[in-house]
């Protein structure tokens, strides 16, 4: 009897000790994985860093066609003309008017732009991962500011490229500060925290923009470098982008979470940058088959989606003078409207959806962008177009937000910035290739047919995220 008693007081204490090992791997579990839905303060730290990096990187935006006709008419370099004989060719192949050739050769410096940052973004996301994200980060922006203070001095064309040059290979700080983000942020607040950049991309492009139009018109512009004081306004916000990292944010990957080995051989370095390594994720390691197909669709449908968005984004400008007879202030108020459409949205909405919303949410933006295209094809009229570009602004709102939350659950934490890398490289890929496509169909079969046919192929990335079945990184 009393060995019974023995044995069962033994097997209630070793009961007890099993309930407290496993309270104690459930709140180990809750810790690792944040119970807390609160937005960490590294999140807002980012949302200023990226809101004073866009407002000095949009500033140049209403100046680039006075900036272009300034080169066009004194350029000491000659390489203006060079280009221009380029860009000639592509005009005349398209068929586009010539008082749209600012308008071309604009769309190609932002290729240029695009493309750099579909090499730098998948490299710099890798080094992060390996020596932490603010070294990275600040490397990142000092080489920002020193793009502008390029364009402050440029005196030529050449330079002026050179300056835009830079700021393209600099502009990995987008794609580490998602990075970072994923870093600070659980399941249930991911989504908010994303929502974040996306206000403040919005923000940036009402603002900047406006700031570039004050410059515009009390600037003097007849001086021959009118150009330095925007110029250096954008330098200054970039200058304190710098000191506000460097002293206010710490750092958010720590040692033991880091990557052991970056880039090591050649063939490492090409599974970063070429297009085939980067659509597959091939520098992403370490991932089941399920986890690798689920990254490699969403890829995939970021890029079909942004290549069609893109176009749409660039040939609007067309589509205002050449069928509506906008003037600039025209559409500024139609930058502003569908601006403040986006940031109202994620603020209010897309960063307060629960984790289960995300994906139905992205595919809700997707199918709202097809009539969206529709409209503004079949717009004759400031009504249908307004309506078009608002549906457009609220597709926006979610889509890009919501698949770089579902796309930054992938990978472990040494990893996040690889792959937060190369999902913006890919994005920056079609930035870069699409307004070119967009270009000829404009010019080519018209702007009815070039939005209708675009509408209707974005069916393929909508069909295509409806139909994934996404399974996440533990």
């Amino acid at each position: 009897m009393i060995r019974t008693k023995v044995q069962s007081v033994t097997a209630t204490s070793n009961g007890i000790e099993r309930q407290q090992q496993q309270q104690q791997q459930q709140n180990k579990k809750k810790e690792q994985e944040g119970s807390d839905d609160k937005t960490h303060k590294s999140v807002y730290i980012i949302f200023l860093s990226l809101l004073l990096d866009l407002l000095a990187f949009t500033i140049i935006l209403p100046l680039l066609p006075t900036i272009l006709e300034r080169y066009r008419n004194d350029d000491s370099s000659g390489l203006y003309v060079r280009l221009s004989s380029q860009i000639r060719y592509f005009q005349v192949l398209v068929g586009a008017p010539d008082k749209y050739s600012s308008v071309l050769f604009g769309g190609f410096l932002g290729s240029m732009f695009s493309f750099l940052q579909f090499v730098v973004s998948p490299i710099m996301g890798a080094l992060s991962d390996c020596y932490g994200r603010k070294p990275i980060l600040l490397i990142s922006l000092v080489g920002i500011s020193c793009s502008y203070v390029l364009w402050a001095l440029s005196s030529n064309f050449f330079i002026f490229v050179l300056a835009r040059f830079v700021g393209g290979l600099s502009k990995g700080n987008i794609s580490l500060s998602m990075a970072i983000i994923t870093d600070v942020s659980n399941v249930k607040n991911r989504g908010k925290a994303m929502a974040l950049v996306g206000i403040a991309f919005s923000i940036g492009f009402i603002i900047g923009p406006t700031i570039g139009a004050l410059f515009s018109i009390f600037t003097d512009k007849t001086s021959s470098m009118w150009f330095w004081y925007p110029a250096t306004f954008a330098f200054l916000l970039s200058l304190a982008d710098v000191l506000f990292v460097y002293r206010f944010f710490n750092e958010s990957l720590p040692q033991e979470k880091r990557a052991k080995q970056v880039i090591g051989s050649v063939r490492q370095a090409l599974d970063h940058i070429s297009v085939r390594a980067i659509f597959n994720f091939v520098a992403v390691k370490n991932l089941t088959k399920n986890e690798l197909y689920c990254l490699k669709r969403i890829g995939l449908i970021y890029f079909i989606y942004l290549f069609i968005y893109s176009g749409l984004e660039f040939t609007i400008t067309f589509l205002m003078y050449h069928k509506l007879g906008y003037t600039s202030v025209d559409q500024a108020k139609m930058f502003v409207t569908t601006g403040v459409v986006m940031a109202i949205l994620q603020g209010s909405v897309v960063r307060r959806l629960p984790p289960h919303y995300v994906k139905p949410s992205a595919v809700f933006g997707l199918y709202l962008i097809i009539p969206a295209f529709i409209l503004v094809g079949l717009a004759n009229d400031s009504k249908l177009l307004y309506a078009g570009m608002i549906l457009f602004a609220i597709s926006t709102a979610f889509v890009v937000t919501c698949m770089t939350t579902l796309i930054s659950e992938y990978g472990k934490h040494d990893q996040k910035g690889i792959v937060l890398g190369i999902f913006r490289s890919i994005g920056a890929l079609a930035r870069a290739v699409g307004p070119i496509f967009a270009s000829i169909a404009f010019w080519g079969i018209g702007a009815s047919s070039t939005y209708i046919i675009g509408g209707l192929l974005l069916f393929i990335p909508t069909f295509q995220l409806q139909l994934l079945k996404l399974t996440k990184s533990e």
